[in-house]
């Protein structure tokens, strides 16, 4: 996939409803626009699936488990992670990742004890392996595959190890889970979510909404053509960075 290369554009575009979406009913579901709080690009290649990049690096996210996990305590996404020509070679580790809540508030990445603790991430697993969403969207470079190890996988038994940290690379195209463990009394709910990826030098911002049954609907309807715009939009964008 080759992106454009907006170097610190700060594109404000809603994940549901796009730019310029067709006209909705009062009946039909219209969140506000997410708006990040740092430069950067993101827009829509599924249903469940994100991407946001800036200068330095690139997120893609997938998030279908975790908006059918409505009422948990355990918070689930898969991404894909690279950095962008010609970044040097980074280490990120558990603290380069945090989840903003629809309230603001900030989740760190669950630790292995805590992941080993509950029960039922077998399960959680086992259906993220069935339902999921191709999240294979990197830029051009990265072609060499890496994991994300930080959560070893309980349905793979003593094959499964985990780590700590892994290397980043623009060659590299790492892919894995990352799973937050929310604050007692705190559930998965309707809203607007952040997962805030913390480069050597900057944070890349993806935002991702836990949808209603009526969100849902009308993105199940209407997301190719949202999808369209906001890339038209994009490319609007750069073509006008392009002439400054």
């Amino acid at each position: 996939m080759r992106f454009v290369n907006v170097v610190l554009v700060c594109v404000i575009a809603t994940v549901l409803i796009g730019i310029g979406t067709p006209a909705v009913t009062a009946q039909e579901p219209v969140p506000e626009a997410p708006v990040p709080t740092v430069p950067g690009i993101f827009t829509i290649k599924g249903q469940f699936v994100r991407i946001a990049y800036n200068s330095e690096g690139w997120t893609t996210l997938g998030y279908r488990t975790a908006n059918d996990s409505q009422g948990q305590d355990w918070l689930m996404v898969e991404v894909g992670l690279s950095l962008r020509k010609p970044t040097k070679n980074q280490t990120l580790t558990r603290d380069s990742f945090t989840l903003k809540m629809p309230d603001g508030s900030i989740v760190p990445l669950a630790t292995q004890k805590e992941y080993n603790g509950a029960g039922y991430q077998r399960a959680l697993n086992a259906r993220a392996n069935t339902v999921r969403d191709s999240i294979n969207y990197f830029p051009v470079e990265a072609n060499q595959a890496c994991s994300v190890g930080f959560f070893s996988d309980p349905t793979k038994g003593a094959r499964s190890i985990s780590y700590d940290q892994f290397e980043l690379s623009f060659r590299r195209a790492c892919l894995g889970r990352l799973f937050f463990k929310l604050p007692a009394g705190q559930k998965i709910v309707p809203g607007q979510y952040w997962l805030y990826t913390d480069f050597a030098g900057s944070q890349v911002q993806t935002p991702f909404r836990i949808m209603t049954k009526e969100e849902e609907k009308y993105l199940r309807k209407n997301w190719k053509d949202l999808k369209k715009e906001h890339e038209a939009f994009l490319n609007s964008e750069a073509e006008k960075a392009k002439q400054q």
